[in-house]
């Protein structure tokens, strides 16, 4: 899934995969997942409920929930995720209204 990006890869880390949206990526293992995701080449994280607006991360720091995604049947924030093996990785399909904070 890797596109021409903006963001890149800083760090030599060791890869581990992760799906997202079925599709398999090499992430750096330990890394923050938004990060890794933008570097990745993805964009779009979620859409919004009502207008179906697409959004990305966008503080990085957990205060906004724009990057919302489903991991294990939970809505987490990947800005506060850490890259593992295996994790598997989705847009919210449900109202997004509901977020899991850890």
């Amino acid at each position: 899934m890797k596109t021409d990006s903006a963001f890149l890869e800083l760090e030599d880390s060791p890869r581990v995969a992760v799906w997202f949206d079925g599709a398999e990526l090499e992430l750096p293992e330990g890394a923050n997942l938004a990060a890794a995701l933008l570097a990745a080449g993805v964009g779009v994280f979620r859409h919004t409920p009502v207008s179906s607006e697409p959004r990305g991360p966008f503080c990085m720091m957990g205060a906004c929930f724009d990057c919302l995604v489903e991991i294990d049947g939970i809505v987490r924030q990947a800005c506060m995720t850490e890259v593992v093996e295996g994790l598997r990785v989705s847009r919210p399909h449900g109202t997004g209204g509901e977020h899991e904070a850890e």
